[in-house]
């Protein structure tokens, strides 16, 4: 064929997959994203709602005892040693701030129930039924979200023990977990192209009621991520909106990529329907919990965040995906091992250190005896100090004195003493880092792996 030809043929095939994507952008995808649009205008409403509201409820937490000391500051009393004064003293800021963030998010979905069923043209009403699925999912998302934003706000008012923070979220991600295996979710697991040969199996493995087990603790480990990693001003709604932005891109790309499949891009505006009033709510929050904080968001905003992200990764299909953008928190969950399990001592807060002289934030420590602690627990110990993973201190008497196990401390051992400001920006900067890294696993390592990348 001639050069001149052959540019014709091109031609003409682009022309005709682009008539065809326009068909399916026309047919399917449009009419989808009409509720969305109604989305983003409701989200945008929450987010100054929030920062409005918030503000005005700080009196009304305070007068209910609903408040905290700022330890980190120049404002709270200390001996002439540096060492807080028990109890502590100093100015009371309101807590349990992100009941208010979670009231408007809940407000704003409760307002957007009717409007992506009320679409004559969406393809769900093609045969006439109403679909009895999708508002299940939705509702079933937003009881699930409300239980556990009610069970924050009760461990911040009762201080439950860890025990209980580990059971609740499981029994808060019921309505979630029972709607998906009402309406068929998936079991199966993808199996990577070369262990497929390797183990004689097939493109896929359904593991059946282990995939339940899976999403069950996904669930836990979301809503406790947020509550491990915090301490700083700003840092528990800093990362959650993160998370956030990072979910809601990983949507508009599978919908980018995926246009023509209408099931896909059902799960995935359903995830954008979920994320995006909490992004806006969650940034109203912030204004008012960046350094100086005037309010505390409390427990109750970390499990509200937590099982928000759990909803969108398990009822938009992609709970699997969902880990990669808690990079940092699962780091943060190895490191702190030791201490969560008890086999090194842990203390009620480890929260970096204050220097009132220079107004910066440094590493906290704990105290022990090495020779005091179990096999297992000098083993961690041991390997943590070669590593130079930890910063340890001894003393005369054969105590130590180490760092705790935080990603927090660890930033503070690697780089020094910080500004509290200037730590949330290197810790979120971390964050946004681990959020291009996910991106990278996603889509062009996973391509290496896999026969096909959904």
């Amino acid at each position: 064929m001639a050069p001149g030809g052959a540019r014709i043929a091109v031609l003409v095939v682009a022309v005709g997959v682009g008539a065809k994507l326009r068909r399916q952008l026309a047919t399917v995808v449009m009419p989808l994203l009409q509720p969305l649009r109604a989305c983003v205008l409701l989200s945008l409403i929450g987010g100054l709602a929030t920062l409005r509201v918030v503000p005005h409820m700080r009196a009304s937490f305070a007068k209910a005892g609903l408040t905290g000391i700022d330890l980190n500051k120049q404002t709270t009393r200390r001996l002439a040693s540096g060492e807080l004064v028990r109890p502590y003293e100093g100015v009371a800021v309101p807590e349990a701030m992100g009941a208010v963030s979670c009231a408007v998010y809940l407000v704003c979905l409760f307002l957007f129930i009717p409007l992506p069923f009320a679409q004559p043209g969406v393809p769900a009403y093609s045969d006439g039924a109403f679909p009895h699925a999708q508002l299940a999912r939705l509702l079933c998302a937003l009881l699930s979200i409300c239980c556990m934003c009610f069970l924050g706000f009760a461990d911040n008012v009762l201080d439950l023990r860890w025990r209980d923070r580990l059971i609740l979220p499981l029994a808060a991600s019921l309505p979630v977990l029972m709607t998906y295996a009402a309406t068929g979710g998936v079991t199966t697991v993808k199996v990577p192209a070369a262990a497929q040969a390797l183990l004689g199996l097939g493109g896929s493995v359904d593991i059946g009621a282990l995939y339940f087990v899976y999403i069950s603790l996904l669930a836990i480990f979301c809503t406790n991520a947020i509550n491990i990693l915090a301490g700083v001003n700003g840092l528990e709604v800093g990362q959650s909106v993160v998370i956030g932005l990072t979910i809601a891109a990983f949507n508009c790309v599978q919908l980018a990529r995926w246009p023509e499949d209408s099931v896909l891009v059902g799960h995935n505006l359903f995830s954008l329907y979920v994320v995006l009033p909490f992004i806006t709510t969650s940034l109203g929050l912030l204004w008012h919990n960046w350094y100086p904080a005037s309010v505390f968001v409390g427990d109750t905003y970390c499990y509200f965040a937590g099982m928000t992200f759990a909803v969108a990764g398990i009822l938009g299909h992609f709970s699997k995906t969902m880990l990669l953008f808690f990079l940092p928190q699962l780091v943060n969950f190895v490191y702190s091992l030791p201490q969560l399990a008890l086999i090194i001592p842990c203390p009620r807060h480890r929260m970096p250190g204050y220097l009132p002289a220079t107004d910066q934030l440094a590493l906290s420590t704990v105290d022990f005896r090495p020779d005091e602690l179990t096999t297992l627990g000098r083993l961690a110990y041991r390997a943590l100090a070669a590593l130079r993973a930890v910063h340890v201190r001894e003393r005369a008497d054969g105590s130590v004195a180490m760092s705790n196990l935080t990603i927090i401390n660890f930033v503070l051992h690697v780089c020094g003493p910080m500004r509290e400001a200037s730590l949330t920006r290197a810790l979120l900067g971390v964050q946004l880092a681990s959020s291009v890294l996910a991106f990278a696993i996603r889509y062009p390592l996973a391509a290496l792996l896999y026969d096909v990348v959904k």
